[in-house]
């Protein structure tokens, strides 16, 4: 199996002008990965997609997927190495949440302009009320997948709950997009095409989220300035 096999097999692997997407030069990537180090490359990659959110697993996923319908390994193990790869890159994140600690974070918002440690306190009160829906169903979200690992590590979410809700989810996710991958083998830039037009979604949704924060804090600003 070669690079070149991906390329000539899936026609829209190069753009128009001739230059490949970095989509495509990511898979490519996560392809060569998988044909040095087997399956486990498919784990480490996911891993990594864990701690650098605009990595999409929506195109590495079924990439393993891809390999193992031409025999590298099997889909079983392209499941399971995959799913580890999650938990393995959720519990890095995790551990940096509970490293910064609730204490950590107050100190920081209280030096970042429009935030304040009662932010984080309202934060970790709605994860300690929603957590465990939040790590499940945000295994399943673009770049919120990563995210939400932080504060369940500055809730001090029991690890083993941690890790069971983040498995399950993660499983759910990998299963489609590997399954995807496996049954349209060389057509697998049909998912490409779907994960690009996705990030951009999921990248508009959170500038929204953040411009409605800031929005909403400079509001009540000037709101207390004008009661003063």
């Amino acid at each position: 199996m070669t690079l070149t096999l991906i390329r000539s097999g899936a026609g829209s692997a190069v753009d128009g002008g001739g230059e490949s997407s970095w989509l495509t030069s990511l898979a490519d990537w996560t392809v060569s990965l998988m044909e040095v180090i087997g399956p486990v490359g498919a784990g480490v990659a996911i891993a990594l997609e864990n701690l650098f959110p605009p990595l999409p697993s929506e195109v590495v996923l079924p990439m393993a997927g891809l390999t193992a319908s031409r025999g590298s390994f099997t889909l079983f193990e392209a499941l399971l190495w995959t799913t580890l790869g999650s938990i393995v890159g959720a519990f890095a994140l995790y551990g940096l949440g509970r490293w910064l600690g609730a204490a950590r974070l107050r100190a920081v918002a209280a030096k970042v302009p429009l935030l304040h440690p009662e932010d984080v306190d309202r934060t970790v009160a709605w994860f300690e009320r929603h957590g465990g829906k939040a790590v499940f169903f945000g295994r399943m979200i673009p770049i919120f997948r990563s995210l939400i690992s932080i504060p369940a590590g500055v809730a001090k979410m029991p690890l083993w709950r941690f890790g069971l809700l983040t498995g399950a989810g993660s499983l759910i996710w990998n299963t489609i997009f590997v399954l995807a991958g496996y049954l349209l083998g060389e057509n697998w830039h049909i998912v490409e095409e779907y994960a690009s037009i996705l990030q951009y979604v999921v990248i508009a949704a959170v500038a929204i989220g953040v411009a409605w924060f800031l929005y909403s804090r400079v509001r009540s600003l000037l709101a207390a300035k004008k009661d003063a």
